[in-house]
């Protein structure tokens, strides 16, 4: 997939919604067993109602209430399960052996970008920066971690999305307690450096990075964490950025070739940090991002123009150039 980045100020065509009847019946899959379940059924929810509006013949379908062997009466499908089941290449693989066209990344893709630690490994050997890691296991010696990493830190489970289960930790004397709050949602947990400075979100919609979002938690907020995703609303979001026009197409291009390391496609988002520096650091791909009120991807094309309605169609727009391939 070839990709491109586009400027602030260059708007997206509006998105032709009078023939939905193109996309036939589609199963919007929302819901699941993972820790980020409540927030799938609201992004889910949100997306049925734009498709709904748009024309669009579709349905609410979760995996933990009907067998997945149900899909065989739709047309394709939108993805809206976040976390384990549903970002990491199972719902994916089911799909593909059915045979059904379906939004966002491909199996492998999907398996890489919710594993943090696999994610990171191959934008090492892709020469893109990322926060420098250790894996954390039961034999694992915490005071060398503190003197490879320094303090602060953040302990996270490796296979969870959300910032379920994460802690920055300032004192070696709490990190055990940090590593047994991520053990409680993932048998893999991983240290990662504390990088200071600003934290910012790219949003990637078929092939072109949207603008850069600054994100600034309230002051007695240690980092963006669940509460902060999608609770709190004192979360000021910066659109634009804050950044100068080098800089933010400086961090489109590398948010996009990230994307494409991992194997990732269709829509999705990068989190990424600039350190006092002003160096950029990539922390996490997300291949199925959030689709509430307070979500990014939405807030990100909506200022270029996109109504959440256009974004939705625009997305399943990829189901039908993926049936052609």
């Amino acid at each position: 997939m070839q990709v491109t980045q586009i400027a602030q100020s260059e708007k997206f065509k509006d998105i032709n919604v009078s023939n939905a009847s193109k996309f036939g019946k589609v199963a919007v899959l929302l819901g699941g067993k993972s820790a980020e379940r409540e927030v799938s059924l609201n992004s889910g929810q949100a997306v049925l109602e734009a498709l709904l509006r748009s024309g669009v013949n579709a349905e609410a379908f979760d995996p933990m209430e009907r067998s997945v062997t149900e899909l065989v009466g739709y047309d394709r499908a939108f993805i809206v399960l976040h976390g384990r089941g549903g970002e990491d290449g199972q719902i994916q693989g089911v799909l593909e052996w059915l045979n059904l066209p379906y939004t966002g990344t491909r199996v492998q893709g999907s398996a890489i970008g919710m594993d943090k630690v696999k994610t990171k490994q191959i934008w090492q050997g892709s020469d893109l920066p990322t926060a420098p890691y250790r894996m954390i296991s039961q034999d694992t010696d915490l005071n060398a971690v503190v003197a490879a990493l320094g303090l602060p830190m953040i302990i996270k489970p490796v296979h969870e999305g959300s910032s379920v289960g994460m802690s920055k930790v300032e004192r070696a004397e709490d990190l055990q307690a940090a590593v047994d709050k991520a053990s409680e949602h993932d048998a893999v947990v991983m240290a990662e450096k504390w990088i200071t400075g600003a934290e910012y979100t790219i949003s990637i919609l078929n092939g072109q990075a949207l603008p850069v979002i600054r994100l600034q938690p309230p002051a007695d907020v240690a980092f963006y964490d669940y509460d902060a995703k999608y609770i709190r609303n004192d979360v000021e979001y910066g659109i634009p950025s804050g950044l100068s026009d080098t800089d933010e197409q400086q961090l489109q291009s590398l948010s996009l070739q990230a994307f494409q390391a991992v194997g990732a496609s269709g829509w999705g988002r990068i989190d990424a940090m600039q350190d006092q520096q002003g160096q950029f650091w990539l922390l996490e791909v997300n291949t199925v991002p959030g689709m509430t009120s307070h979500s990014l991807v939405p807030k990100a094309a909506g200022a270029i123009g996109y109504s959440f309605d256009a974004l939705c169609v625009a997305i399943l727009e990829q189901t039908l150039v993926d049936e052609k391939q």
